[in-house]
């Protein structure tokens, strides 16, 4: 009894030493979350402004446009710190002027749609830094209207027989994207995370359509150019970090 005992305490004692001399592995991020996302986008509307005087119309902001949206993640344990999710966002911004008898109003709108893939640097505790990619569609659109004080249904329908002061016109770039992207979630707490990020859209399309499909010749140069965007966000779910 004694020998087995003996050799019992020597086993424990190996054991112990052996794993002190090991190093400590970082600890995979873990976690699942859903949250809003207003989203600060920042595309060339430089050749739309060029324009819009001739209009009669101020210019829109050059600053960027804020746009709301949503998304989620969980990481997915098959890759330790390896997250999957989606995201999306939009946004617009108008401006109009009355022209005589006439209401003149451009519409400028841009926002994405995506899957993300995010990889967490596991040597940052506390928080989360996340590197990946946005895979998905995106789109622009300018929307430019001239309108009369007032429509009825008959009225619109002998626009088609006379000439009209009523214009509507829609034009659009949808595109694919691959957009880079850095975000940093923030934990208050296990269930509650505040977030902030920032990519850059890369779209892979210039083509213009008009609201019917039919490719619009001679856009301006610049209004289907990358752009990068601000990412801001409060997430709920359940965090390890």
């Amino acid at each position: 009894m004694k020998k087995f005992s003996f050799i019992i305490i020597i086993t424990a004692l190996l054991s112990d030493s052996v794993n002190a001399q090991q190093p400590i592995g970082l600890v995979s991020k873990f976690g699942l979350a859903a949250g809003f996302t207003p989203t600060f986008m920042m595309p060339n509307i430089e050749p739309l402004n060029n324009i819009l005087p001739g209009l009669g119309i101020d210019n829109l902001p050059s600053s960027g446009i804020l746009g709301f949206g949503g998304g989620g993640y969980a990481y997915i344990l098959v890759v330790d710190n390896m997250r999957i999710g989606g995201v999306g966002f939009g946004g617009s911004v108008t401006e109009n002027a009355v022209i005589g008898s006439n209401e003149n109003e451009v519409i400028y709108s841009t926002g994405a749609g995506a899957l993300t893939i995010e990889y967490t640097l596991p040597f940052i505790k506390k928080i989360a830094v996340s590197i990946g990619t946005m895979i998905g569609k995106g789109y622009r659109e300018i929307e430019i209207y001239q309108n009369s004080t007032g429509f009825s249904w008959d009225g619109i329908l002998n626009e088609f027989d006379n000439s009209t002061s009523n214009i509507s016109r829609r034009l659009e770039n949808d595109f694919f994207t691959v957009s880079p992207t850095i975000n940093i979630d923030y934990p208050l707490n296990r269930f509650i995370a505040f977030r902030f990020g920032a990519g850059y859209i890369i779209s892979f399309s210039d083509k213009w359509t008009a609201a019917n499909g039919k490719e619009i010749t001679g856009m301006p140069e610049g209004l289907s150019d990358n752009n990068f965007f601000i990412q801001t966000g409060i997430f709920i779910g359940f965090f390890v970090l």
